[in-house]
């Protein structure tokens, strides 16, 4: 033994000697590369985002940028405790496999034998509906918005969620028959959940799930005064406020589709159970990765919270988030055993994006895909223009049967160019087929030599519809006076106004912000990204008009 004490002794005073010295390993050079890429937000003026890396749930390197509080220095460490929207909905959807494990309820059970303030809209909306986001049910948040309720200003309980779903005469779609995100049905399943355990979603989930997998800085706020040590705030963009930025803080008591608090270090933990099954068992993690197929026999890729996909190649299993300046993202690559998680406190931030880039780092070298044929994806090619092709007769407004969903194609040197918000360029893949450039979604427009009608389809599971196409209506001033008058909605119990001023058909709420509407096509018009077609009774007379949104379609409204 005495002969190795001279060489410990060497390697003491060596590593001493560089104490001393102020002298240290340089880190890995990879955590160098990641700290780069949040570089932009790292400052003392700035907020910023949490992260973790993971490799089969344990962190294999964690950090934070920017700060947490602007107005009092704090800044962002991996223990900030952030605000995860719709990232909570895994908790929820484990929450209720608990309860399937336990013999309690069956995700075949209609949602009404536990809230029977849903309404019976002529077909059975099963838990399994809701947590693949299949029900058809109208999207709690859009309707509340349409109600007048002022986001970041009202506060939001679950009681209104339940009064405004109970209002309901129908549904955006019957269930089963395509995918539309809808946070309603995850409160509704929070509501099972309180109703089926005698617990609130908060107590349910702290007792069966964040105890034992050691989520201490976890839980879901449904008490929007709760004082939360070591909380983010969160901000967004603003010209005139402190650093360009204003506060930008949800206030509502709704769990289950929003409001978890936890931290990126607890999200490690999380992501352990899906090895460990620590909670739930083996069953229920499988559960949260089943599919749902819909009544045309296409899958969709929402699981139970959990979104699969895709890449450059590499299988991903996700979820995202966006509430008020909040952000976040948990991106697990399954077959690598790697996850990250990246949470951020300010509305511009892009957290799917960074994990992205972070994951990059890591898997270089296991992706089948380079970033640059991601890149080739992207480019339009150089010779798919169809400049031999008469383009104008497909160029327009194109609206469902119903008129509660409209987008614009149009042309421009031989190429068409889906507008939804953004310019997308159409690919074609042979005589009445295109591919929308960077998606999966194709469309079929057709045109018909003998009426001239123009109509597209597009072959996605989430909307088979066939939609006609419209010519853009510029009307007359005076040609807007039949559309002014006061009109309500049972619905929403609220009344709105309309008037022609300066020209323009304006539309007025007690409580919302009024706004000029733009004609789209006779009778249809976009108000604030909404689109309102009003409707004739026999003798050709404005009776009322449908609302619609991304996730509300259709609501009613009768002129008074």
């Amino acid at each position: 033994m005495k002969k190795f004490l001279p060489v410990i002794t060497i390697l003491l005073v060596f590593a001493l000697a560089m104490i001393l010295a102020g002298s240290s390993v340089d880190p890995d050079p990879i955590q160098k590369k990641v700290d780069r890429i949040f570089e932009g937000i790292d400052s003392e003026t700035s907020p910023g985002c949490a992260l973790s890396v993971m490799q089969k749930g344990e962190i294999i390197y964690e950090n934070g940028y920017g700060m947490a509080n602007l107005e009092y220095g704090v800044p962002i460490t991996p223990e900030t405790i952030f605000h995860v929207a719709s990232v909570s909905k895994q908790f929820t959807a484990m929450a209720i496999e608990l309860l399937v494990n336990d013999g309690l309820v069956s995700w075949d059970d209609d949602i009404r034998d536990y809230v029977p303030e849903v309404p019976d809209l002529g077909h059975t909306i099963t838990l399994r509906h809701l947590v693949h986001h299949v029900s058809g049910f109208r999207d709690q948040w859009s309707l509340l918005l349409l109600a007048g309720w002022r986001w970041e200003s009202d506060v939001v309980r679950q009681r209104d969620v339940l009064d405004v779903v109970s209002r309901q005469a129908a549904l955006n779609f019957p269930p089963g028959t395509r995918y539309l995100y809808s946070n309603t049905g995850y409160t509704l399943l929070a509501v099972v959940v309180e109703r089926v355990s005698g617990q609130t979603l908060r107590e349910f989930s702290k007792e069966r799930i964040f105890v034992p997998l050691g989520m201490d800085n976890t839980h879901f706020q449904d008490d929007h005064r709760r004082i939360v040590p070591n909380r983010a705030w969160a901000y967004e963009p603003n010209e005139d406020g402190l650093f360009g930025l204003r506060n930008s803080i949800p206030v509502f008591d709704v769990v289950g589709a929003s409001s978890l608090f936890t931290t990126v270090r607890d999200l490690a933990a999380w992501d352990r159970n899906f090895y460990s099954a620590l909670v739930g068992g083996q069953e229920a993690v499988d559960r949260m990765h089943e599919s749902f197929e819909l009544s045309n026999g296409e899958t969709i890729p929402y699981k139970h919270g959990l979104i699969t996909g895709d890449f450059l190649g590499l299988r991903t299993v996700s979820h995202g988030g966006s509430d008020a300046g909040y952000r976040s993202q948990f991106m697990r690559f399954p077959d690598q055993d790697f996850s990250v998680a990246v949470l951020c406190n300010i509305s511009s931030a892009n957290p799917d994006a960074f994990a992205r880039q972070v994951a990059y780092l890591y898997l270089e070298d296991e992706f089948p895909d380079s970033e640059e044929q991601l890149a080739d994806q992207q480019r339009i090619p150089d010779e798919f223009t169809e400049s031999d092709k008469d383009l104008e007769p497909y160029a327009g407004i194109y609206i469902t049967r119903g008129g509660d969903r409209n987008f614009s194609i149009l042309h421009d040197s031989g190429i068409l160019f889906l507008d939804v918000g953004r310019i997308l360029p159409l690919i074609p893949v042979d005589e009445n087929s295109y591919k929308v450039l960077g998606t999966n979604i194709k469309l079929e427009l057709n045109r018909s030599d003998e009426s001239g009608e123009t109509t597209l389809k597009t072959i996605h599971q989430s909307d088979p519809d066939l939609y006609l196409r419209k010519d853009r209506w510029n009307p007359l001033p005076g040609q807007l006076k039949p559309y002014e008058g006061r009109f309500y909605s049972s619905e929403l119990g609220t009344e709105y106004k309309f008037a022609v001023e300066n020209g323009a058909l304006h539309f007025h709420h007690r409580k919302l912000n009024s706004r000029p509407l733009q004609p789209i096509f006779k009778d249809g018009f976009s108000m604030g990204g909404n689109t309102v077609v009003f409707s004739r009774d026999d003798d050709g007379e404005i009776d009322g008009f449908r609302i619609s949104t991304a996730r509300v379609w259709g609501v009613r409204f009768e002129r008074i």
